[in-house]
Parts: C-alpha cells; sequence; structure tokens
C-alpha cells in the first residue's frame, strides 16, 4: 500500500484530480456506490428541511469531496512543508500556542471535516518551536493499512498516540518540561458501553465520546475546537476556538456537548465537507437513559 502511494504522490496535483473527477468519483458514486444508502439516510435525517434536490446536491457534493481527500492523502507523502503551510492555514495560531503555555497542555478537537489527515501539519506550523503535537489515533485491523497510515501522519509532524495509550502518555507529558497538544478526533459513534453523553445532534439523537473531557479534567488541560473550512479545492482554513481554560470549573459534560455544538455549526457551514459514509447513529439510547 504504501508503495502505491509513493507512485502516487509524484504525480502532480492537477493530475491527481483528474483521477479523482474522471476515475475515483465516478468509480465510487455510481459503479461501486460506496455506502450510498447509509448516506442517503444519513443526510436525509440530519436535514429533513432541505429538498430532495438539495440533499441530492450535498450527496455528490461529498462523493466529489471523498475522492479528492484518497489523492490528496497521496499527495501529501511528498509535499513540502513550504507548500503545506500555503494548503492549510491556521488563521489564530496565537490562540492554541498562549493557551498550550498558559495550561501546559491543550486538548485540540477536531472532527472528520474537510481533509483532516492533513491537519497534522498544524505542528509544523508553530511558531513556538518548543510546543509538541500529538495525534491521537485508531490502530487500524489491516496491519500493512496501519503501518502506510502512520508513516504518512508522522511524515507531516508530531507524534502518533494509539488511543488506548493515550492515558499513558498524558501521565508522562504532565511531567515534561515542555508544552504540548493532542489533537484529537472524537465525532465517531462510542460504543453502546461508552456512550455516556447524548445529545441532538444534526436532527439526530446522538451519544458523544466523552474521553477528551474526562482527561482534560484529570490533567487541567485547556481545550479547543479547531473550526475546519475549505475556501476552495485544496486549500483549508482552521480557526481554533476556546472551549475552556479552566476544564475543572466547567459544568459536567459541558466541555463535550460545546464541542457537538461546534462540530454540527461546523458541519452546517459545508456540509459536503463531513464524513458521512461513517454509521454515526447505528445505534439509539438505551432504554431509560436520561443522561444529557
Amino acid at each position: 500500500m504504501l508503495l502505491l502511494i509513493r507512485i502516487f504522490s509524484l504525480l502532480p496535483l492537477s493530475v491527481l484530480y483528474l483521477l479523482a473527477d474522471y476515475l475515483i468519483y465516478p468509480l465510487v458514486r455510481y459503479v461501486v456506490r460506496y455506502r450510498l444508502k447509509l448516506v442517503r439516510k444519513n443526510i436525509r435525517l440530519s436535514f429533513p428541511e432541505k429538498s430532495e434536490k438539495e440533499r441530492n446536491a450535498i450527496i455528490n457534493a461529498f462523493y466529489h469531496h471523498f475522492a479528492d481527500i484518497l489523492v490528496e492523502i497521496f499527495y501529501g507523502y511528498r509535499v513540502s512543508n513550504e507548500e503545506m503551510r500555503e494548503r492549510v492555514v491556521c488563521e489564530n495560531m496565537e490562540v492554541l500556542e498562549d493557551l498550550a503555555r498558559k495550561k501546559h497542555g491543550v486538548i485540540a478537537y477536531l472532527g472528520h471535516m474537510c481533509n483532516w489527515e492533513w491537519l497534522a501539519d498544524v505542528g509544523n506550523q508553530f511558531t513556538d518551536k518548543s510546543i509538541v503535537e500529538y495525534n491521537v489515533y485508531r490502530k487500524q485491523k489491516n496491519q500493512k493499512a496501519d503501518e502506510a497510515m502512520l508513516q504518512l501522519r508522522s511524515k507531516r509532524g508530531g507524534e502518533c498516540v494509539e488511543k488506548n495509550l493515550l492515558l499513558r502518555k498524558l501521565v508522562q507529558l504532565h511531567h515534561a518540561d515542555h508544552p504540548f497538544v493532542i489533537g484529537l478526533i472524537a465525532d465517531q459513534k462510542p460504543s453502546p458501553r461508552n456512550a455516556h453523553t447524548w445529545t441532538t445532534f444534526l436532527n439526530q439523537d446522538t451519544a458523544f465520546l466523552d474521553g477528551g473531557e474526562v482527561l482534560s479534567r484529570k490533567f487541567d488541560l485547556g481545550v479547543v475546537y479547531a473550526n475546519i473550512t475549505s475556501p476552495k479545492r485544496g486549500y483549508y482554513r482552521i480557526h481554533f476556538e476556546v472551549i475552556t481554560e479552566e476544564p475543572q470549573s466547567m459544568p459536567e459534560n459541558e466541555i463535550t456537548l460545546s464541542y457537538a455544538r461546534m462540530i454540527e455549526a461546523n458541519i452546517r457551514q459545508q456540509p459536503e465537507r463531513w464524513l458521512w459514509t461513517h454509521n454515526r447513529w447505528k445505534w439509539g439510547r438505551p432504554a431509560g437513559d436520561l443522561s444529557v
């Protein structure tokens, strides 16, 4: 897999986008019909106020975006730091850096918005080089795929931390002599036994992972949300929004609920840029569960 990525990475991005438009998009959207029923259902339930024509437009735009992500992952293997800084722009990096220095550590909530794989480059853009970036990831079942994705993510900067080892890493970082930022994607469904925080999200009763909140309280970390938009093809803008500087003083569940509200607003800005192929609402709230 890594060899294939290396070969495709040699192509100019303009050529890769041609492959996305005329090969990958029609193949995924119309031939394979990759998770099309699920995508239709997710978008229909999330936007009941939109017409069928509007929802179909989102679906088609999403599959175009999905094809773009695939070729951008290839291109990201060899792109220079200079070009990446032009393509991924952090509009208010000082907010993240100031909070990291003040609190020693920050959890930066992300979502599967735009090209989340390129966001590992944020660490290369720190003006304060004492700040270290760590990105949480879920280990892939396929070992070769896991190794390939780890190489890709590590190449862009920062250290990858497997999610089951995050607590151990934070214990180490608590005693480290440098400030740090933990990038945490937390918009996918929790397992039923970990579904503790529920809220209305995209018009549906939805459980959210609360591990980021638990860890921010335990280690007194600042918390931000990285709002990501795409002004044009192949370019992304990140605006950091502070959720809290004092997590231990926040009401229970409020950090998680704030993240849910922020990512929903982000999705509604550019709905075609979210990962609709994920079975986000696979299971509902258990009977008798009255949690927030």
